[in-house]
């Protein structure tokens, strides 16, 4: 099993911590579920609800609801949430890998100090890391917020119900 943090899990299996924009959890969620096809049955996207590090602007069930709506139509992938270590997350469903995504090098210094961290807790699992797709690199959820919050479109980097939703809270800025 594998555990993904942005979260991804199989039943041979994959697991993801998501806390960040659909679009690019779904693009790296598909990536791995296609690719590994033959070798998993099961993906399990975890979106954590209370992140300790990062104020996500929707709340738990918004989140879960975007990524289902990104994911639909791939029946081997499925949505939990969890409000607990990635590890005790990765052992309930079996897993046996935690699966990270990078965007930069950036995220490599505390994704590695989580994977050691993670190791020291739970030593039966192991943590991959998985660089994002260049053109999707640049992509953060306070760079899509920004934008938005500005009156820029935002509808090429994300799902359009998050796009949607996003043009509600911060609705259009009238130009005096």
């Amino acid at each position: 099993m594998v555990v993904y943090h942005d979260v991804m899990s199989s039943t041979a299996s994959s697991v993801r911590q998501s806390v960040s924009l659909p679009a690019r959890v779904a693009r790296r969620v598909k990536r791995l579920a296609q690719s590994s096809q033959t070798s998993t049955s099961r993906v399990i996207v975890g979106l954590i609800e209370e992140p300790q590090r990062k104020s996500p602007l929707f709340g738990p069930e918004e989140r879960e609801e975007f990524l289902r709506n990104a994911l639909a139509g791939h029946d081997n992938i499925v949505v939990d949430r969890f409000n607990e270590l990635v590890v005790e997350f990765a052992r309930r469903w079996d897993a046996h890998v935690i699966l990270k995504g990078l965007r930069a090098i950036s995220d490599f210094e505390y994704e590695f100090a989580m994977a050691q961290l993670n190791r020291k807790l739970a030593p039966d699992i192991e943590t991959v890391f998985m660089m994002a797709s260049p053109e999707h690199s640049f992509l953060s959820s306070s760079g899509v917020r920004e934008i938005a919050a500005f009156g820029g479109s935002v509808a090429d980097l994300v799902p359009p119900a998050v796009a949607r939703r996003l043009a509600e809270v911060y609705p259009p800025r009238s130009t005096a």
